[in-house]
């Protein structure tokens, strides 16, 4: 019986909760999730815990922020002139743009929008977050040599990047 080691292909089914046990993402009803396992294609918490898992293995996982998307972090929110966002009509609240930053392009978040003072908030929407995974082991196989050199999975039929 294969088990989850780097460089494997690996297919779960999960849900995803937060400390209040509301549902942040869920595989079920669709496709479950795919990714190449070692290549930093998932949170580290939840790959970590996956070593050595086998086909039909059921686990909860709970991520703490660091080992999910990182702490919350108040240096990547800052307050930015409206006209930064020409050509853009309405600004809204949870609208996400991609921005380059010191830190190379990241995606922000609209957390305000005072007149011509915009809120941008450059931490993930679960930065902060104690992560709960319910996940069961669908399917387990090794990596082709074109996903090992691309780093993720190629879908049914090649990869058309």
């Amino acid at each position: 019986m294969m088990q989850i080691s780097n460089n494997s292909v690996v297919s779960i089914a999960y849900t995803l909760t937060n400390d209040e046990g509301q549902v942040i993402d869920t595989s079920a009803g669709g496709a479950p999730l795919v990714y190449l396992h070692g290549a930093q294609n998932i949170i580290p918490g939840l790959e970590n815990a996956l070593v050595g898992k086998q086909i039909g293995d059921k686990l909860k996982v709970t991520v703490a922020a660091g080992e999910g998307y990182g702490e919350y972090r108040a240096d990547l929110v800052q307050v930015v002139p409206k006209h930064l966002f020409a050509g853009v009509d309405t600004i809204e609240v949870g609208m996400q743009f991609h921005a380059q930053t010191d830190y190379g392009m990241q995606v922000v978040t609209i957390a305000a929008v005072e007149g011509d003072e915009i809120t941008v908030d450059g931490n993930h929407p679960l930065a902060g977050q104690t992560l709960h995974f319910d996940v069961e082991i669908v399917e387990i196989r090794a990596a082709s040599q074109e996903e090992l050199e691309h780093g993720h999975v190629h879908g049914e039929g090649g990869h058309h990047h």
